[in-house]
């Protein structure tokens, strides 16, 4: 029989070494922790794929989680066996459980403006950047003040780690809402600075590296700043991060809710408008493609599926 906290305390050790974020470290642990717990704590060294292919097809199944939660979980325990088993799987035999994938909501123009109507201030130009700009929930979360180009009209979209980015679009619209977020959150920036434990925004550990006094800059600080310093977990310093992303989630279920377009809409939802948007508009789809930042064009695709679903001004030939 395993010893659960002896191995959940090896795991978190190792993550926090390799300087995960704190969001994968949680997400980590946890997925480990229900393996072990399904797996009646066997010892995992005496498992394998059988065993996780097995928890899989239970999370599927049993649970009915979606495609990219099993491929989370799966993550979590290959890291396991392999960072901290120093065990080799045979990931290829490892698969999610895949569903019929369904077509996701494209919201009409209209109702749109109809949920950015209900919004005001710094909540407004977030929503209006998810769907201007096509970004994610924590793309837009982790935007950093040098990630604008105001004089290009560029948003820079990077990884967590930094290591991957793409380019794209700033609506001219929105560049003066932006504008004054940037300046607030820079004053924000200059008054905690006097504070003396103060070490500015978390700095990815590879850029550490490279740029070790980048949090001192204030290029690097958040464009959306939690309105509270926190600890550091791993130094006695106080940093400040992004807002959570339940307040955008909160701010989008609301503005929802008083539209009464009848809907059920999330943050991805704004992007995958987007993306139809631009398409209906008749941009050609690699650039939608690499707006996106999808790396096979299929993903892309998709939404044809949906405007040719949606296209109901067809006219008989007879008619012109």
């Amino acid at each position: 029989m395993v010893n659960k906290s002896d191995i959940m305390n090896r795991v978190e050790n190792v993550i926090r070494d390799k300087q995960y974020s704190n969001k994968t470290e949680t997400a980590y642990t946890d997925w480990i922790y229900r393996f072990i717990t399904f797996t009646d704590r066997a010892h995992p060294k005496n498992m394998g794929e059988k065993e996780i292919k097995n928890f899989i097809h239970f999370l599927a199944v049993d649970k009915g989680v979606s495609e990219s939660t099993q491929n989370q979980a799966l993550n979590a325990i290959s890291f396991f066996y392999r960072d901290i088993l120093q065990i080799s799987l045979k990931n290829s035999e490892l698969v999610s459980v895949n569903f019929r994938k369904k077509l996701p909501l494209v919201l009409e123009r209209d109702e749109v403006q109809k949920i950015l109507d209900q919004l005001n201030g710094e909540k407004k130009l977030m929503v209006s950047l998810l769907y201007g700009s096509g970004l994610r929930l924590m793309e837009c979360l982790n935007l950093r003040i040098r990630d604008i180009d105001f004089k290009l009209n560029k948003l820079i979209i990077r990884d967590v780690n930094e290591i991957t980015e793409r380019k794209t679009i700033l609506p001219h619209i929105l560049k003066s809402a932006l504008n004054r977020q940037v300046e607030k959150a820079k004053i924000k920036f200059e008054e905690n600075s006097t504070i003396k434990e103060f070490s500015g925004a978390p700095v990815p550990e590879n850029c550490k590296r490279k740029y070790p006094n980048a949090f001192k800059k204030c290029d690097w600080q958040f464009i959306f700043p939690s309105v509270k310093l926190r600890e550091n977990p791993h130094a006695n310093s106080l940093v400040q991060h992004h807002k959570h992303e339940s307040y955008l989630q909160k701010a989008i279920k609301n503005a929802v809710e008083k539209s009464e377009i009848g809907r059920n809409v999330s943050c991805n939802t704004l992007r995958h408008s987007f993306a139809a948007h631009l398409l209906e508009d008749g941009y050609d789809v690699r650039a939608v493609q690499e707006l996106m930042g999808h790396k096979n064009v299929r993903t892309t695709m998709k939404y044809n599926q949906l405007l040719n679903r949606n296209r109901l001004n067809v006219h008989s030939p007879l008619d012109f």
